[in-house]
């Protein structure tokens, strides 16, 4: 039986599985954690937590299954994104990992843009998320630690590193600092603040090997001394292969934590506020947002029902109750927003509350909020490609959810088929993993052989009127309400004695 050791690096966990060559998940453990420290614009998590976790749920495969565990041929892992790892000369992380969250460097980023040519093709997609921001905020306020830097790593990148000693990345992980460090009539981006695109890892393609499992590492690796360590991806990658969607003219939507949706086409088309990214051979048009599952689990804990039963039960129950003939509208923009938008100031509302209204009226609201977002972007990637995608191919933990995939399916019009695997991430990496042995002839052959399909939601007709009426709203609230959540995300960090006096009045 040929096995490999497949690992998904999410936003809020870590899973490992032990994946044989038909794409079963023989075995699975999921890690909770590391939480981010995330305070006053900051999300900061230490990658070493990351290997301590990825040694646990190791361990828990090797403790249930140590006959598969040693059987392991190879290892691929898959992870967040927009989080950088600074690593210093020393090969030593040199400060906690920057996440997708962070914003700090929000400011650093206008003066950047402010003194970059705009002729460069990057210049204009510099923001609070990107790479060279946060390298930008690292040298005016961590000069010490801005002056050590010599590589900056993807979370997945890190473990790999750790497993193998050898520094590695892939060119659609870093394909935003790679961007940055391309040369122009005035010079690469990298160079602006000082830097040298030496600080990029050697790229690797996804299924190229970062190098054999090293000796002398704890226990369980140790058992996996000489193993390849295939470079992989980033989650969103590895997640689309896993859903067999890295095919022209499907679209993808993997939720969890977050979400994050795009279109795949052959032409290296560009729309507003989009990603355009080469996925090796094919291009990617989309990108992540800030909200997705997390909205989900905000709403629940806001409601007070955030323990019992699990997230999926609970949504579960509130979309069975009864539903107001008028709806309401949700911005889902709790924690700013990345695609389309790029604005770390947009915040959340809900909109059009009356006194009939409950807690299963907020529910449809959230996932219609969210659904509604996942229709812009596919909106402006449709346009950009001149035509519809033939279906959405939905993934991630959101997608076990049926009332979710019709609510896609409707407010976007197009079909919403959710894959036969339940760990998209993990089955994408499985696929990297066996492609890099030689099993398949490339990865599409890979892909056709091991993914299947589990579910497809054709939209309704009957709803068509009435969700294109609630988005024209939703559009107009959007308009209506940035303003407003710009000059609330500017509000003193003291409370402008808000705070102070809801305090002394409770005294």
């Amino acid at each position: 039986m040929s096995i490999v050791l497949a690992c998904d690096l999410g936003g809020t966990s870590f899973r490992a599985a032990l994946v044989d060559a038909r794409g079963g998940i023989l075995v699975q453990k999921a890690i909770a954690g590391p939480a981010s420290i995330d305070a006053a614009g900051a999300s900061e998590i230490d990658a070493g937590a990351w290997w301590r976790i990825m040694i646990e749920a190791c361990a828990g495969l090797a403790a249930e299954a140590p006959e598969l565990f040693a059987a392991v041929e190879a290892v691929a892992i898959c992870g967040v994104t927009r989080t950088q790892v600074f690593i210093g000369r020393d090969g030593r992380q040199l400060r906690p990992a920057m996440t997708w969250k962070d914003t700090r460097s929000e400011a650093a980023a206008a003066r950047l843009r402010e003194r970059l040519d705009p002729a460069h093709p990057e210049a204009a997609a510099i923001n609070a998320f990107h790479p060279l921001a946060r390298l930008a905020w690292l040298r005016e306020q961590e000069q010490a630690n801005f002056h050590s830097l010599a590589c900056v790593l993807e979370p997945k990148d890190y473990l790999n590193f750790r497993l193998t000693g050898r520094q590695a990345g892939d060119p659609v992980s870093l394909a935003r600092l790679l961007a940055a460090a391309a040369p122009a009539a005035s010079g690469d981006l990298l160079s602006a603040i000082g830097l040298s695109p030496s600080i990029l890892p050697p790229l690797l393609e996804p299924w190229q090997q970062v190098g054999p499992v090293l000796t002398g590492l704890p226990a369980p690796l140790d058992r996996l001394v000489g193993r390849p360590v295939f470079c992989a991806s980033n989650d969103t990658w590895a997640g689309v292969v896993g859903l067999g969607a890295m095919r022209d003219g499907f679209a993808y939507n993997i939720s969890g934590t977050t979400e994050v949706l795009g279109v795949m086409g052959h032409e290296p088309v560009r729309a507003d506020g989009l990603m355009t990214v080469d996925w090796r051979g094919l291009f990617q048009l989309g990108g992540p947002s800030q909200n997705g599952a997390d909205t989900v689990s905000w709403l629940l804990s806001l409601l007070g029902r955030g323990e019992e039963g699990g997230i999926g039960r609970e949504i579960d129950a509130l979309l069975a109750g009864p539903r107001q003939p008028q709806p309401v509208l949700f911005l889902p923009y709790l924690q700013g927003e990345r695609v389309p938008y790029w604005n770390p100031s947009l915040r959340g509302a809900f909109i059009g509350l009356n006194r009939r209204h409950g807690a299963t009226d907020l529910a449809f609201a959230v996932l219609e909020g969210v659904a509604f977002l996942n229709r812009i972007v596919l909106s402006r990637a449709e346009a950009a490609l001149a035509g519809p995608v033939a279906e959405i191919r939905f993934g991630g933990g959101a997608a076990a959810n049926p009332v979710w995939s019709q609510i896609k399916a409707d407010i976007c019009g197009r079909p919403v088929v959710v894959g036969a695997s339940k760990e998209p991430g993990l089955l994408g990496a499985a696929i990297i993993a066996f492609t890099g042995l030689g099993r398949f002839a490339s990865l599409a052959q890979a892909q056709a052989a091991l993914v299947a399909v589990a579910s497809r939601f054709e939209p309704d007709l009957s709803r068509k009127a009435g969700y294109d009426a609630l988005f024209a709203l939703y559009r107009r609230s959007e308009q209506a309400l940035a303003p407003i959540s710009q000059d609330l995300s500017a509000w003193p960090a003291d409370g402008a004695g808000l705070v102070a006096g809801a305090a002394a009045a409770r005294d």
